[in-house]
């Protein structure tokens, strides 16, 4: 999962810098966005997935297999 995170975010990040950068230059008052930024967006993405997945692994391992063979 984490290189397909890494695949989304080297094709959004340019869009959304362009995007980004589009939108900002019609305000009045002039301000950039710094690289760091989309640094944090990814590596934030990045540990909500590593969290999700980890907290699922982590409730079928404890998970008895007698139940969800009960209800099939």
């Amino acid at each position: 999962f984490a290189w397909m995170i890494m695949i989304a975010a080297f094709i959004s990040f340019p869009l959304a810098a362009w995007f980004i950068s589009d939108w900002l230059k019609d305000f009045a008052y002039r301000t950039s966005v710094s690289w760091w930024i989309y640094l944090a967006a990814g590596l934030l993405a990045l540990l909500v997935a590593m969290l999700t997945i980890g907290v699922q692994t982590i409730k079928a391992a404890i998970m008895n297999p007698v139940n969800s063979l009960r209800t099939e």
